[in-house]
């Protein structure tokens, strides 16, 4: 009988932030895989966890893969975990995940913390869509490619960023996304947890003047629709597709969708117009 790997979230600072569950799973697994044993080692002694670790960081994550693989088929159950957060994201784990559902060998996660929806729950900023990018590349031409190809993007952005380059990319930010809303995140959960928010310019202003330090998630606002003038052919269109028997707010959508206008101010402007 094949084993099961477990994905196991584990805090992102705080060590409170664990689950009853995950807690559980790490008592009864044969083995735990950690990006970092020397880290993982002081959670698990904290919660008077002991079983045997092994290393699963990311310059060794595909002899570490075939190894683990090969103990999940002699029936082992094995947790995987990160230093902070949920593994595979931007974390080691995404190579062992692949290989064992190709395997079709059981994987279970334990959800819990992850920095980046943390930090998005307390921005300020539109949370119906978003979209996480990770970490940056480090190189300045290619990080200012991937933000102009990200400026016309109307979702919600979230990237993670080291110290050493956070004023960089903040600058980048400035000069290619403006004067755009947005929130910078420092040591989320942790004793120096801060929040920055406002625009962009002054968040970078702001950054200047403190001690940079730790790890930061960065949020900013997408790109805002313009304020396009609803006309009488719009409404019309509208009309005619609720004649036919469509629903105001499907009629409205549709019509707002061919246009590029807001929905809200179409839909309320269809309230007026049209009985």
């Amino acid at each position: 009988m094949k084993g099961i790997l477990y994905i196991v979230s584990t805090p992102i600072g705080n060590l409170e932030d664990i689950t009853l569950r995950a807690l559980r799973v790490l008592r009864e697994v044969d083995l735990i895989a950690a990006e970092d044993t020397r880290h993982s080692i002081k959670l698990l002694g904290h919660y008077g966890i002991s079983k045997p670790v092994i290393s699963y960081w990311r310059k060794k994550e595909r002899m570490r893969a075939d190894e683990i693989i090969r103990k999940l088929h002699a029936g082992l159950s094995v947790a995987l975990i990160s230093d902070a957060g949920t593994p595979g994201i931007s974390d080691p784990g995404a190579v062992l995940i692949k290989k064992t559902t190709g395997e079709q060998i059981p994987v279970v996660p334990i959800p819990g913390p992850s920095a980046f929806v943390a930090a998005l729950s307390i921005a300020g900023l539109p949370t119906e869509e978003f979209t996480f990018l990770g970490f940056l590349p480090s190189r300045k031409i290619q990080r200012r490619k991937i933000l102009r190809d990200l400026s016309l993007e109307r979702r919600t952005l979230i990237f993670y960023e080291a110290p050493h380059r956070v004023v960089e990319t903040l600058a980048d930010m400035e000069e290619i996304f403006g004067n755009r809303k947005a929130a910078l995140v420092k040591e989320i959960t942790k004793i120096h947890e801060e929040v920055l928010r406002g625009k962009i310019p002054e968040i970078f202003s702001e950054l200047k003047t403190t001690r940079i330090a730790g790890e930061y998630v960065i949020i900013v606002e997408g790109r805002m629709e313009e304020n396009k003038p609803v006309t009488a052919d719009v409404l019309s269109e509208i009309r005619v597709l609720i004649k036919k028997g469509l629903g105001r707010k499907e009629a409205v959508k549709k019509v707002a969708g061919e246009y590029g206008l807001s929905k809200k101010e179409l839909y309320d402007a269809s309230l007026n117009e049209i009985p």
